[in-house]
């Protein structure tokens, strides 16, 4: 459907250049699809992603302004138009296409938070050939995605490469998928040159990347990782989740080995049996030495510190939330609060930005979840501490209270008289201690 027929709050959500919320009280279903389908059939023309809020749903108080269908017409439609569900998605480019379900448990609203596909109107115009009459050079598509990990690696010498497997690919994992993208990599150089030898040219992009690449360096990189990868289990670094994938790996080698030796057996081949059990011996043997590896914490987020000030910063507002639930909220409080969305929102992002290259959803989900317990155990022993110094505190009050019956005669007289020894000294000290506690 074209941009250019679209009205109504489906135009509103194409003209947006902003994060913009958008209430769907009084839309029934038909309206709600169409608006939907008319709004995100076609990227919006946008550089920078934003994010596009639906309001499906409300408490018993609103709940009667919006259709009971609302929130999973919504959803319905963007599959449709194909958007994909992700709970993880925060407002960055890398996730387009995509929407999460939220509930505000402060103001009660249920929303649909949408990241929209998105298109640059000015990209693409210096790849024109416009003295050719406008058609297109033969520079062809890039071998490499540009910027991606591995475009970098196999552009990058020897010494940038050790430094970006370092800090970009710190967890075994990592380096063994690094590994294996490496090995896609001298494939297609690989394939240049069968090209090549067939008498086949080559476009301006596969020459390029032909004159900058070769196999040797490749190979130097390939083994570079592999080492790294043996010192992480010789040296025990190495976390549960790799640990478990490790001896996996191991028993199926065992299994295979096993297998083979008993086929070899059956064939009466004796030699083939000895050099397949030496084998297994020293298969059995890495399992044992993985077996007793205590696994490491896996590593912290690149971002960590900028995500603990946020958070940091984020308790008082917390604590205000808590404070005015059930209530209507003052303009300065509505003020104050807004801002809790935005370093939620802050956060996503530097938890997004924390991804290392090749890691594994499931192993980012880890240290994503180990930075999220930390903060909640470190809230939580603020809290007891806090608790213990209140407690603390309404003892001390306590004494003073007493303190305050002593009268001026006998503060006088206890003042005046010496200290004795044994148990009157303790007593007197004592006093002396509660007038000191008055007179301040």
């Amino acid at each position: 459907m074209a941009s250019s027929n679209v009205s109504g709050m489906a135009a509103s959500i194409r003209a947006a250049t902003e994060s913009e919320t958008f209430d769907l009280a009084g839309n029934n279903k038909s309206t709600v699809s169409t608006t939907i389908e008319s709004a995100f059939t076609e990227p919006l023309p946008l550089t920078e992603m934003i994010r596009i809020t639906f309001i499906t749903g409300a408490g018993k108080l609103g709940r009667s302004r919006y259709d009971e269908n609302t929130h999973k017409t919504v959803t319905s439609a963007l599959r449709d138009q194909g958007y994909e569900e992700d709970r993880a998605a925060s407002c960055v480019k890398e996730c387009a296409g995509s929407f999460k379900s939220q509930h505000d448990t402060g103001k009660n609203l249920k929303t649909i938070v949408v990241f929209p596909k998105i298109f640059d109107e000015t990209a693409g115009m210096g790849d024109l050939n416009l003295e050719g009459g406008g058609g297109y050079d033969n520079r062809g598509e890039p071998v490499l995605e540009k910027n991606s990990p591995k475009s970098m690696m196999a552009m990058s010498s020897i010494q940038v490469f050790t430094r970006m497997l370092s800090s970009k690919c710190q967890s075994w994992s990592q380096k063994k998928l690094c590994a294996v993208a490496i090995g896609e990599i001298k494939e297609i150089v690989e394939s240049l040159d069968a090209k090549l030898l067939s008498g086949v040219p080559l476009n301006d992009s596969e020459q390029e990347f032909y004159d900058d690449v070769s196999l040797d360096s490749l190979s130097q990189k390939e083994a570079m990782v592999k080492t790294e990868m043996q010192q992480h289990v010789e040296e025990g670094k190495i976390t549960r989740l790799e640990k478990t994938k490790l001896l996996a790996q191991v028993q199926e080698k065992v299994d295979a080995l096993e297998k083979t030796i008993s086929e070899a057996t059956e064939e009466k081949k004796p030699k083939k049996v000895q050099k397949l059990s030496l084998q297994k011996d020293k298969v059995v043997e890495r399992e044992k030495m993985l077996s007793n590896i205590t696994p490491t914490a896996p590593h912290a987020l690149k971002h960590e510190l900028e995500i603990r000030k946020l958070r940091k910063e984020m308790q008082p507002l917390l604590k205000l939330e808590k404070e005015t639930k059930g209530r209507l909220l003052s303009l300065k409080e509505t003020t104050t609060l807004a801002r809790k969305d935005e370093i939620e929102e802050e956060i996503e992002i530097l938890e997004y930005k924390s991804l290392g290259w090749f890691e594994e959803e499931e192993e980012f989900r880890i240290r994503v979840d180990a930075s999220r317990a930390v903060a909640n155990a470190r809230q939580a022993k603020k809290k007891v501490v806090s608790k213990k110094s209140a407690s603390s505190g309404s003892g001390n009050s306590g004494k003073k209270a007493v303190a305050n019956w002593v009268t001026p005669g006998a503060r006088k007289r206890q003042v005046s008289k010496p200290v004795a020894s044994g148990k009157s000294s303790g007593s007197n000290m004592f006093s002396a201690m509660m007038m000191d506690s008055d007179s301040d």
